[in-house]
């Protein structure tokens, strides 16, 4: 279950309807998709792009989406550390970031840059997140360091990080 936190508000939404309507209105698309019964978090990447195929296709015909993955991460992950740390930082894309997260969880932190205040959402299974180009945003996994997301591309090329440099990220709060 998807929780969104203010931290500097002292805020927490757990309710999927109030975090979506706080995330539309700094433009950042959430959504949940049902669950795929007979179709275990380990199945293969195959069997979980079929078994979501349906709302692939759809959130891919809306965005402009050319390619989905499935991606696994996990405590035993080849050099995690190094690949965490392209993206502990704050940075933007110049192509939409979406996210399935089919186990696990992880935090996308997002600074709207539109005097609003950074949030934190923790995504677990079931949680659809759909950052758009340019936003300023990083990412932290949480403490099991384990997730297993779909992530859909309009140009895989365009998902490069473009780094700020900027100390949002060092002094962000952590969510509770």
């Amino acid at each position: 279950m998807a929780q969104l936190d203010i931290p500097t508000e002292h805020r927490t939404l757990t309710d999927p309807a109030a975090i979506g309507a706080y995330l539309g209105s700094i433009s950042i698309g959430f959504a949940q998709w049902p669950a795929r019964p007979g179709v275990p978090e380990t199945a293969s990447s195959e069997a979980i792009l079929a078994a979501y195929a349906p709302e692939i296709r759809t959130l891919s015909a809306e965005g402009g989406y050319v390619t989905a993955d499935v991606i696994d991460i996990h405590p035993t992950t080849p050099n995690l550390d190094a690949m965490l740390a392209k993206f502990d930082r704050e940075h933007w894309h110049d192509e939409d970031e979406v996210r399935f997260t089919i186990a696990g969880r992880g935090i996308f932190y997002i600074n709207p840059q539109n005097n609003r205040p950074i949030v934190a959402v923790t995504v677990t299974p079931g949680d659809l997140l759909v950052v758009p180009k340019g936003t300023l945003h990083w990412f932290s996994l949480g403490p099991e360091r384990r997730i297993r997301t779909i992530r859909l591309f309009q140009d895989p090329t365009g998902w490069t990080p473009h780094y700020t440099d900027a100390a949002a990220t060092a002094t962000a709060p952590l969510p509770a």
